[in-house]
């Protein structure tokens, strides 16, 4: 047996393992998605599209669509700015970098549940340590306003260090050389940054917008242990809904379509970071 066979035989392996683990599955949800399936009733029956027709007309639906993409913007536009202004500064030469480095990414190494159980503390009204120091009384998580944004913060404060980790080994690609001419010719600090830094730096951007934007639009956890969707569903992202819909009801036709929805949104945002991504390198 050649190199070359035995190499082919382990590809196949892995395709057989990852049609088990992935495709089928999702072939399975696409055909669950096609039948009305209530395990309480013993009710299964193939009704087509019936379940896609339904929820063009959820407004549940409509609603948690809207909390996914509003909390998906905030949190990651907020997230790119913050990781860039973090990698920015702990690119700089300082006393105590690697220590500095370290402690950015804490935040990143705790299990979101438990970060999660953690700001839900923060957040309390009555003893929580926010309203303590900003002196007033704010129904963080009771509040329909507050409620997601109080999410999108603690996923701001839980994420960012990966972002800032990725631009700045981003910004360590660059020549420092291109800045070092750039300074000779009289350019400034903002000119610097705009025609130099972000020209250089957006295959990276591009690469953390993908990671992040799909991260985000899938959010669950999060959410869930700090508001469970609530209040009124005001923080009810599409995975929740899903969740609910499949595993508390019971209804594994519709929380199918739901999935199938959620996967196609996903798959198109990935394609159109990719081109962006493909159009920057040809660039």
């Amino acid at each position: 047996m050649t190199i070359k066979d035995s190499g082919y035989r382990f590809v196949i392996s892995a395709l057989i393992l990852l049609s088990l683990v992935s495709i089928y599955p999702l072939v399975y949800v696409l055909y669950l998605s096609l039948h009305r399936r209530l395990l309480i009733f013993d009710i299964s029956r193939f009704v087509g599209l019936e379940n896609y027709l339904f929820l063009l007309k959820d407004d549940r639906f409509w609603n948690a669509l809207k909390n996914t993409v509003y909390f998906t913007v905030v949190s990651v536009s907020m997230e790119l700015f913050l990781g860039l202004s973090i990698a920015m500064l702990l690119n700089r030469t300082f006393m105590f970098k690697g220590i500095v480095r370290a402690l950015v990414l804490i935040p990143w190494a705790i299990p979101t549940v438990v970060s999660a159980r953690m700001w839900e503390w923060m957040y309390n009204t009555d003893f929580g340590i926010l309203n303590y120091m900003l002196g007033a009384k704010i129904n963080w998580l009771g509040s329909p306003f507050w409620a997601m944004n109080a999410a999108i913060f603690m996923d701001v404060w839980k994420t960012t260090p990966f972002v800032a980790i990725l631009l700045m080994a981003g910004l360590h690609v660059i020549p420092q050389d291109i800045y070092h001419a750039a300074r000779v010719d009289g350019a400034e600090n903002l000119a610097i940054f705009r025609k130099i830094t972000l020209p250089l730096l957006k295959p990276v951007i591009l690469v953390v917008l993908i990671f992040r934007t799909l991260d985000a639009f899938r959010v669950f956890d999060a959410v869930y242990v700090l508001t469970g969707g609530g209040p009124a569903n005001t923080t009810e992202t599409l995975s929740i809904y899903a969740y609910k819909t499949l595993f508390q009801t019971l209804q594994f036709g519709y929380g199918s379509a739901l999935s199938v929805v959620i996967f196609l949104c996903i798959g198109s945002i990935s394609i159109f970071y990719i081109r962006l991504l493909s159009r920057g390198i040809k660039q």
